[in-house]
C-alpha cells in the first residue's frame, strides 16, 4: 500500500475515534517528500536539511505558500490541479496546487466536514452556492462539495453558474424546501450569503438547517461583520447562529479549519468560546513575521500550517494570513499581512526562487 493509501486509512479511521500519531505520520511524510518532490528537495538540500536531521514535526521545514505560483511542487503526477481564485496581479499569478493522490484529498475533505458540520449524522439536502465541478473543475471549493454531495448528504444542487450566483433559482429553491420543511445544507462562499442577503427575502429552512460558509469578505461589495452575518443567517433563513459554521481553507491545503459552535453545542460545550479547530492531521504554529519563531501562545503571528494530507505536494506551508491560537486547540484568523510580504516568507521565497535558476 502507498503511503498515500497508508494514511488516506488512517485519516478515515479517526471517524470511528482512532488516534493518528501526528510526529510520526510527519517524520514519514517529510522523508517521502525528499524522495519524490524535487524543488522541495534541492530547497531542503541548500539548508543542510535531511530526515535524519529532522526529529520534531515542528523542524520540518515551510515553504511559503506564494511558493506555489512558482514552482510544480508535487511528488508525483497529479490527479487534480487546484488553482486559487484570480488576484489583482493576473491569472498567471493564480497558486496551482498538483494532487497526485485525489483518494488522499477525499479523505481528509470529507472526514474533517463531517465531524465539523455533520456531527450528528444528520443527512440534509445541500445547496451549494457554486457552479458545478464541469464548470469549476480547478477549485478545490467546488471538489470538496462535489464529494459531499456524493457521499455526506440526501441530495444536492448546485445554484451557480459561469457567470455567478443564481439568484432566481436559489430564491426558488429556499421557498419551496422551506415549505417542505426538511433539513437543508446551504453552502458556499461568504460573499454568496452577502447577494442573497442583500435581496432582503425571507425563508424559514427546516429543523436541522445548517449553514457552512467560506472566504470572509473577499468578493463583497460591502463588509460583513461576522456577528452581521449570524444575525442575517438567522433573519434571512431562520438558522440560529451554532448551525452556522464557518470554514477555513487554503487552495494550497487539503485539509480545512472548521467553527467549532456547532460540534460543541451538540457535545454539550456550548459555553466554550467560538474558535476555528482543526482535524487531527492538521497542525498550526503562529509565528513571528519576521524571524520565523514561533510566539507565545495567545500572541498574534502569521500562520504556517503543517497538513499531512499535503503528502503529494508539500505539507508546511507559511502563510500571509495573521492569527493567534485560541485555549488548547483552536485558532482566530484575523486578516492578511498588510503591504509588503513578511521578512521571513520573502527569504524562504528567494532561497526557492534561488534554486529554481541554478
Amino acid at each position: 500500500m502507498s503511503l498515500e493509501a497508508a494514511l488516506a486509512a488512517a485519516i478515515r479511521a479517526t471517524a470511528a475515534g482512532a488516534a493518528l500519531d501526528f510526529e510520526s505520520w510527519a517524520l514519514r511524510v517529510f522523508a517521502h517528500q525528499l524522495a519524490h518532490d524535487p524543488p522541495y528537495r534541492d530547497f531542503c538540500r541548500r539548508r543542510g536539511v535531511t530526515p535524519a536531521t529532522v526529529a520534531r514535526w515542528q523542524d520540518v521545514p515551510a515553504v511559503p505558500a506564494a511558493a506555489f505560483k512558482r514552482l510544480e511542487l508535487a511528488c508525483g503526477a497529479p490527479e487534480a490541479t487546484f488553482r486559487s481564485s484570480g488576484t489583482t496581479q493576473g491569472p498567471d499569478a493564480r497558486s496551482r496546487h498538483l494532487v497526485p493522490h485525489l483518494d488522499l484529498y477525499r479523505a481528509s475533505a470529507l472526514t474533517g466536514f463531517a465531524r465539523a458540520v455533520l456531527p450528528d449524522g444528520e443527512r440534509p439536502h445541500a445547496l451549494f452556492l457554486l457552479p458545478p465541478p464541469d464548470v469549476r473543475p480547478d477549485s478545490s471549493l467546488v471538489r470538496m462539495c462535489a464529494f459531499v454531495g456524493e457521499a455526506l448528504v440526501d441530495g444536492h444542487e448546485w445554484l451557480a453558474d459561469a457567470g455567478g450566483l443564481a439568484l432566481d433559482r436559489l430564491t426558488e429553491r429556499l421557498a419551496a424546501l422551506s415549505a417542505d420543511g426538511r433539513a437543508v445544507l446551504v453552502a458556499g462562499p461568504t460573499a454568496a450569503f452577502a447577494r442573497l442577503f442583500a435581496t432582503d427575502r425571507r425563508f424559514r429552512l427546516g429543523p436541522g438547517s445548517r449553514i457552512m460558509d467560506t472566504g470572509g469578505a473577499k468578493g463583497m461589495d460591502r463588509p460583513l461583520s461576522r456577528a452581521g452575518f449570524l444575525r442575517a443567517c438567522w433573519s434571512h433563513l431562520g438558522v440560529a447562529g451554532y448551525w452556522c459554521v464557518n470554514e477555513y481553507g487554503m487552495t494550497e491545503l487539503c485539509s480545512q479549519y472548521y467553527d467549532s459552535a456547532l460540534a460543541d453545542r451538540l457535545a454539550g460545550r456550548s459555553l466554550d468560546a467560538r474558535r476555528l479547530v482543526a482535524p487531527p492531521w492538521l497542525r498550526t504554529r503562529v509565528l513571528d513575521p519576521d524571524t520565523l519563531d514561533e510566539v507565545p501562545a495567545g500572541r498574534p503571528g502569521i500562520l504556517c500550517h503543517h497538513d499531512l494530507a499535503n503528502a503529494g505536494s508539500v505539507s508546511v506551508v507559511l502563510t500571509e494570513d495573521l492569527g493567534h491560537t485560541v485555549g488548547d486547540d483552536g485558532l482566530a484568523v484575523t486578516g492578511r499581512v498588510p503591504g509588503a510580504v513578511p521578512r521571513g516568507c520573502g527569504l524562504l521565497l528567494a532561497e526557492l526562487a534561488e534554486g529554481a535558476a541554478t
